[in-house]
Order: C-alpha cells, then structure tokens, then sequence
C-alpha cells in the first residue's frame, strides 16, 4: 500500500468508530457531521477491503478485522499525538492540574499512598482525586468516557478501548485470629471447615470467586460466614473469632499486628493476580499523564 494514498484522518474516524460504536456518535467525538463520517466509513471498508463494523441491535459490532486493526491503529496514532505534542508545556514542579484517577480498596491501601508522597514531592501543585472503584465495568465506561484519566487495581476487565499496564503481581494469604493460629499453618481439612470472611465491595453478589473456583477443581466448597464491604474490616472482624480470610498479601501484613491476626499460607495452589494501571491511548498526547502513568510505575517498583 502507498502511504502517500492514504489519508490519516481515516485512521482518527476508525478509532472513533471503534470508541463509540456509533457513526454519529463517532463524528461527533471527531468533529464531523454525519454524513462525512458515514463517507469516512465507506472510505475505510474499500481501503481494508472488509466491511469492519456491522449494524446490530445493540449498536455497530466490529468484525474480527477491525478488532485485529485496533491495536496497531491506536499505536501509530498515539505516536503521532506524542510526538506533535508540545513537549515544554508540562513541568511537575509547577504545574497546575486536577488528575482524578478510580482505584479498588487495594489501590486504595497500596498503590495511593506512595503515589501522595511522590505528588507532593514532585509536584505539589498537583491536585489529586481518588475515586472508587465498585462496578469495574461501569469504572472501565468511565475511563473511556474521560471521568477519570486513570484506573489502578486487580481483577478489572479488559477492553479494546484501554491499553493495561501491568504494576506488579500480589499473592494470596490466609488470616486467623493470632491466638488461635499460634504460628500453626492451615491444613487442607481446616480450610474447607472453617467459616470464612469474604471482601466483596458491591456487597456480595454470590457469583464464585477465584479462591471458590480453586477449591471446586479439588472437590471442595467453603462457608462464607460473613461477606465485608471493606477490605481493611476483614482482618479486625477475623480477629478473636474462630474465622478465616483469604486476601492480598501485601494488605494483610499491612493490618495484621493492629488487627491481632497472623498470616498463614493458602493451603492450596492459588495463582497470583495483577494489579494494573489502565488508561486511555489519548493519554499518549498528554504530557501531563505521561508523566503521571511514569510515577505510578516508578513508586510501585518500591511496593
């Protein structure tokens, strides 16, 4: 394909399309009424020869074309953006700005505080608004939206909108009241048996989770005795009781002396899980992110 045939503005109408999955919609993001984007769209099936987004009740569907094309075009776009970007308009030092960024109760505990500290040291002009994340769809539709220009934690979904930064792996633990564990590990037996807490921050929706998938590949089920909104009330309602919990390891040290829990190991094989950044490709034209997705890097490298 000759390069000089083809017209970039292509490439920005299939990223909006893609986005919005809806060609006024789409023009609308673009700034273009909708009979051009409607042109644009026909311009973009004869120069990949596919029909690349089908009418469906729900909207218009990308074709399996279209979904291959999204990643490379959303690429070299972001490329372009960084590099007609102005490169002198952001200095942390004395910037002013308002970030708001979604996190789960882990990003909340974890990732947060180091990232307040590195903000207020390196620019404390700054302005930072934490968010929570309880409907990770729904948190994802608002990243694509631009509520807010980042999200941080685990378990969050994917989408060929998002591009996924993956900050560090986190491992899963079990807690018991200190008394009772007197540095005992849990047997197979005491795990299946013993009553446990569950952190669930839409309130429980009785959908299995990873710890009850594991368990069911080895013929066997738990008790939740008591579902928790609140990941740091976990380990104080596990305290002085007869329960156990499964959660992250990096929170469960964290709380576990004030708490009087002692970690133990999962008696079983459990995989560890990523916590992840996710953000926007226009993030790439904004030096201010940039920078910003730069620090979290750099401070979860210390966790």
């Amino acid at each position: 394909m000759n390069l000089a045939s083809v017209d970039l503005n292509l490439l920005v109408a299939f990223e909006a399309l893609m986005e919005e999955r809806h060609v006024t919609r789409a023009g609308e993001r673009i700034g273009l009424a909708q009979p051009s984007m409607s042109s644009a769209l026909t311009r973009l099936r004869a120069l990949f020869d596919d029909p690349l987004f089908l009418r469906s009740a729900s909207g218009m569907q990308p074709t399996a074309r279209a979904l291959a094309l999204t990643q490379p075009i959303s690429d070299a776009l972001a490329q372009i953006r960084s590099a007609l970007a102005p490169k002198s308009m952001f200095d942390p030092a004395t910037s002013h700005r308002r970030l708001a960024i979604a996190a789960t109760d882990y990003g909340d505990l974890i990732v947060v505080p180091r990232l307040v500290e590195a903000l207020r040291r390196e620019a404390p002009r700054i302005d930072l608004v934490v968010r929570p994340i309880i409907d990770p769809a729904a948190s994802v539709a608002s990243l694509e939206r631009g509520d807010v220009n980042v999200l941080i934690g685990g378990h969050l979904p994917a989408s060929p909108r998002i591009t996924r930064y993956t900050l560090f792996a986190e491992n899963f633990v079990c807690i018991r009241d200190a008394r009772r564990a007197k540095g005992k590990r849990l047997t197979k037996d005491e795990y299946a048996r013993l009553p446990h807490v569950l952190f669930s921050s839409a309130g429980g929706d009785g959908l299995p989770g990873a710890i009850d998938t594991m368990l069911s590949r080895h013929g066997r089920k738990r008790r939740t005795a008591i579902t928790l909104a609140h990941v740091v009330a976990v380990p104080f309602a596990v305290a002085g009781t007869d329960l156990v919990a499964t959660m992250a390891e990096r929170i469960a040290r964290r709380f576990a002396a004030t708490a009087g829990v002692s970690v133990v190991p999962v008696p079983y094989d459990v995989d560890a899980f990523n916590i992840d950044l996710l953000h926007t490709r226009r993030a790439a034209a904004d030096p201010a992110l940039r920078w910003f997705i730069e620090v979290v890097g750099r401070v979860c490298k210390e966790i």
